[in-house]
């Protein structure tokens, strides 16, 4: 047996074992063995009903009777009554009506808190586990699995008990000398203790060195690929200091100390003879797209073309207004490509392809085959983390020859434990000021029971002429789920709500024309109310427009909010957002640090610590980042991996260690932009 070993070869794997087993993506020993608990239950510690207090408590009891009730298309609360003997207590599940099929006569424990709900106590949302089913040599710590596919918990620690064996004898992947150095559990010891956990210290313990394990890939594969750029050929561009202060001393703005710091680093990368690989992050508004016109300027100086992705039609048509008005005026030509086969389209890829386009921004119309340049030599992504790294790849690879350099551009910041993880290959600049003249935004929750107060400030706010944005979450109407509200549903009400001034509605099923068309009104103040999805998320600037109403807000990410909310606060007046979630009963600690919170940089680690690192890294990431047990924003933990790293890379070859090559290789691939 081997770690690619198929699981159909395991004791006790069947046909149909083995079939929930390929579907959740488990189909060989390695696979399995590193598919890590999600969490543990402490069942030693069995409370009788009698003496249950509020808080955490685990029981061993029957259930005598179980009811499913419908509260709405599809929510349900699930409600059963729990005897252990000593006494009787409730225990409620919501939207898990399945619970009803899962109980029969015998014993279960029960884990989860005990806490007051609607006047009365009860134990709310516990697991469920029956006790002939817990392992006896788990000590009562039982691990916990996703259930995958259907792929139920107890057949995943029945199989990892028959390859516990093998556990035992699988070699260390990385050298003695730095598991003695840092003092590290061997691998085999700290997977055994992992799914066979005798007390929570021994999980603790193993956890730490797996969650080492996978932090150390990950910035190894960082530094590695770093490494790689260092040897790659680059385009040297010499800087033409009196040509950019003409193109700063032109700007109907001063730029903020952090806007030509950041010019300055990039036109320092462009004189090196290795292709630039810098992330340029600020926060919403922060002004990154004229520190990346300037750049391109300095590029267009030297002979070379610009291409700029940017991740919508409207942001993409925005850039491309936004770079014509700074640098037609300066001689350089700028075009727009977006999808479809129009003529205009054709024209401007026959220009593109003799050098008469200098700078193109586009979307991923950018990244087609019929896209040819004559002299590709700086590369800007905006929202980089919105594009897949094969994307990526394909428009770096159209200049042939040299690599061109690459600017990637994003309004999330990212914080410092992905800087020195995910995005360690990178070099950073960061935008850490506004531009001057602008407050900070005003941001609160309401109530739907509150809604007329609220409309009455925002009527008070559009007579005084200003504009506002009302954000639903979907185009249509759901059938499933009643309480979503679509754009659709929300512009008829404001249209009623709001029926002294003009609302008009923006979704992504508009054609591209009527898009550009109706923000175009927006921006123009033909219209005083714009009803969107959030095709409106990211880049549109409408200085006068200062409030922003979010329906059904809990909906969004932490992330998608803060980008909504930068929508606003883009000119001189007093802006506002509100967050209006759907009638639920306990508000989300991600609208709480919106509403607390105007800092992107904050709001970034929260989003961390909440969703993980896969998808602010990105969509074609997600799933090959999402780390099991480390924790990113651990800085002790990602400091000792870093300097793990840094005693490798001087003392080891990933030559001599072939499981840890074909990890990092692995990684390697995800993580880079090049």
């Amino acid at each position: 047996m081997n770690l690619a070993t198929s699981l159909s070869e395991v004791k006790g794997v069947g046909d149909k074992t083995f079939a929930l087993l390929q579907s959740a993506g488990l189909d060989s020993v390695g696979k399995l063995i590193e598919f890590l608990p999600r969490k543990y239950e402490d069942f030693s510690k069995v409370t009788p009903i009698a003496e249950i207090k509020p808080g955490k408590a685990t029981i061993k009891a029957k259930v005598t009777s179980v009811n499913v009730r419908q509260l709405g298309w599809r929510s349900s609360l699930t409600t059963a009554v729990l005897d252990d003997g000593t006494g009787r207590i409730n225990a409620v599940w919501f939207n898990q009506a399945y619970r009803a099929r899962q109980f029969s006569h015998e014993e279960f424990y029960f884990s989860g808190l005990f806490e007051m709900r609607y006047g009365r106590f009860q134990l709310t949302s516990p697991s469920a586990e029956k006790v002939k089913e817990l392992p006896v040599q788990t000590g009562r710590i039982l691990p916990v699995y996703m259930a995958k596919k259907g792929l139920k918990p107890a057949v995943t620690r029945k199989i990892l008990d028959e390859l516990r064996p093998f556990i035992t004898m699988l070699p260390e992947f990385l050298p003695a000398e730095l598991i003695k150095k840092f003092q590290l559990l061997p691998y085999a010891d700290a997977l055994l203790k992992i799914h066979f956990p005798e007390s929570l210290q021994e999980f603790e313990t193993a956890r730490e060195r797996l969650a080492f394990n996978e932090v150390f890939e990950l910035i190894l594969a960082a530094k590695l690929n770093k490494q790689e750029n260092q040897k790659l050929s680059g385009f040297k561009i010499e800087f033409n200091q009196p040509k950019i202060k003409e193109f700063v001393a032109g700007l109907p703005f001063k730029m903020t100390t952090a806007q030509r710091r950041a010019v300055w680093e990039v036109v320092q990368d462009f004189e090196k003879a290795v292709p630039m690989n810098r992330l340029l992050q600020g926060d919403v508004g922060a002004g990154k797209t004229v520190v990346a016109a300037a750049a391109a300027y300095q590029a267009h100086l030297a002979g070379f073309q610009v291409a700029f992705a940017a991740p919508t039609a409207i942001l993409a048509a925005q850039h491309a207004k936004t770079l014509d008005q700074l640098l037609s005026p300066l001689g350089v030509q700028v075009a727009l490509l977006t999808g479809g086969s129009s003529k205009p389209k054709q024209e401007t890829l026959r220009r593109l392809a003799r050098g008469e386009v200098n700078v193109v921004v586009g979307t991923h119309a950018l990244f087609e085959d019929s896209v040819k340049f004559k002299n590709l030599g700086f590369v800007v992504v905006d929202e980089q983390h919105r594009f897949g790294v094969k994307q990526r790849n394909e428009l770096l690879a159209t200049s042939g020859g040299a690599m061109p350099h690459l600017l990637a551009m994003s309004a999330t910041p990212i914080p410092r434990s992905l800087q020195l993880t995910l995005f360690g290959d990178l070099e950073i600049s960061i935008l850490d000021e506004s531009p001057g003249g602008r407050q900070p935004i005003v941001t609160k929750i309401w109530r739907n029971s509150t809604r007329n107060e609220l409309y009455a400030l925002v009527k008070k706010e559009l007579d005084e002429g200003r504009q506002a944005y009302v954000v639903a979450p979907t185009i249509e109407e759901s059938t499933e789920d009643k309480t979503l509200k679509s754009v659709e549903t929300v512009y008829k009400a404001m249209l009623k709500t709001f029926a002294r001034w003009r609302v008009g509605i923006l979704h992504g099923k508009m054609k591209q024309n009527e898009k550009e068309a109706r923000m175009s009104e927006f921006k123009n103040h033909e219209l005083d109310v714009l009803v969107s999805t959030t095709v409106i998320e990211v880049g549109v600037d409408v200085p006068n427009a200062t409030l922003m109403m979010i329906e059904n807000a809990e909906r969004f990410g932490l992330a998608q909010l803060h980008q909504l909310r930068g929508r606003v606060g883009r000119g001189e007046y007093q802006s506002h957002c509100f967050l209006l979630p759907s009638d639920i009963e306990k508000i989300p600690r991600r609208l709480r640090y919106v509403e607390e919170s105007v800092d992107g940089f904050y709001l970034a680690e929260k989003d961390l610590e909440l969703r993980g690192p896969g998808e602010i890294y990105g969509a074609a990431q997600h799933g090959e980042l999402d780390l099991q047990v480390a924790n990113i924003a651990d800085t002790k933990l990602i400091r000792t991996a870093s300097e793990a790293t840094d005693w490798f890379m001087k003392n080891q070859t990933l030559d001599n260690f072939r499981v840890l090559r074909e990890r990092v290789q692995k990684l390697q691939k995800v993580t880079t932009l090049n």
